[in-house]
């Protein structure tokens, strides 16, 4: 689950929802921008798919007393988080072993630094998933698996930069993770400079340089589930009861 925290109420969004918009951005980049178009509509359906180890965990929400809020995707006990990624990544080999292998070095670099034994665990056999995917494509191409790669960590972060803000919110108070842009995507850009969203109005936003084919929307799915109702009924049953929004965003050039 995506947690953003306002006055009197968690923005809660589940994963899945978020990779969908992951997968619509995807769809949308311009894929002349990429070392060659080999395996590109594996790259979106990577994007599309790459939190569906979070549909389990994320049918219901459950309280953290430690921090007194939702767990949310960067603090979920790692146990139970490591099992479901194992699971999705099992299920995404069986359609795409190419996007399996694109979802598990992504899951794989959240523990390149990780002293968890558990963690190690799951690193090493992620890297054996990975040279298995690799032996079995013949004459892989290399630097166009890391653009790929690339491609769904931007398409991740973009559609983050939609949940972790407020909508419309000005720059300079953006999440940390954006302000100055979209990590390691210099080279869908000048080589130089990454990759720069800014909100125009809670509907609208831009990105310099532009990298897709053509402006398009995205629907940004989340419940609202209010602080007092929480206290009331707990974590589940409030999210429960609480209605399903959408707000449509635009990116514009």
């Amino acid at each position: 689950m995506i947690i953003r925290e306002t006055n009197d109420a968690f923005i809660m969004i589940k994963q899945h929802d978020h990779a969908f918009i992951s997968g619509e951005v995807a769809k949308h980049f311009k894929c002349d921008l990429l070392k060659a178009e080999h395996f590109f509509d594996d790259a979106i359906f990577a994007a599309y798919e790459h939190d569906r180890s979070w549909i389990g965990l994320d049918e219901t929400p459950i309280w953290n007393d430690q921090a007194n809020l939702p767990y949310s995707f960067s603090d979920f006990p790692l146990l139970p988080k490591i099992a479901f990624y194992t699971i999705g990544l099992d299920e995404i080999e069986k359609v795409s072993p190419y996007a399996s292998l694109l979802c598990s070095l992504h899951y794989s670099s959240f523990f390149s630094h990780s002293n968890d034994e558990k963690g190690i665990q799951f690193l090493n056999a992620e890297r054996k998933r990975q040279e298995k995917i690799k032996g079995n494509i013949p004459d892989l191409d290399h630097a166009l698996l890391l653009e790929h790669y690339r491609l769904l960590q931007f398409c991740d972060d973009l559609s983050l930069y939609f949940c972790l803000n407020e909508l419309g919110i000005k720059k300079e108070q953006e999440h940390p993770w954006f302000i100055n842009g979209f990590s390691k995507t210099e080279l869908f850009n000048d080589k130089i400079h990454p990759l720069f969203a800014e909100w125009l109005n809670p509907k609208e936003i831009t990105i310099r340089t532009f990298p897709f084919s053509n402006e398009f929307k995205v629907t940004l799915k989340y419940k609202t589930v209010l602080k007092n109702a929480i206290e009331v009924m707990g974590i589940a049953k409030a999210y429960e009861n609480s209605l399903l929004e959408e707000q449509q965003i635009f990116i514009l050039k």
